[in-house]
């Protein structure tokens, strides 16, 4: 019996995980360990597992990016009135 080749929907519609630990040890003394984690998914899919990561990073979603933008212009905002409080304060203490 033939078998129909996969597509990319088809080939990605389940995930593959491929596991592994580097450790690097001198004198039996662990110095370091790496341990790599690699899934191979459609986005979809990633999503369906609970896997989002790159919708929050914001060197990889615009989205993210802007939020990211967002809350630093309002700590920056937040600092400023700070800061200009302060020296209405001292400009009142002035004779």
């Amino acid at each position: 019996m033939r078998q129909k080749p996969l597509n990319a929907t088809n080939r990605f519609a389940r995930a593959t995980v491929i596991a592994g630990d580097i450790r690097i040890n001198l004198l039996d003394i662990e110095l370091l360990t790496i341990k790599l984690r690699l899934v191979v998914a459609s986005v979809e899919r990633a999503k369906e597992m609970g896997i989002d990561w790159w919708e929050q990073d914001p060197a990889l979603s615009s989205k993210a990016r802007h939020r990211e933008l967002g809350r630093e212009n309002e700590e920056l905002r937040r600092r400023v009135a700070e800061l200009e409080a302060r020296q209405d304060a001292r400009q009142e203490e002035l004779p």
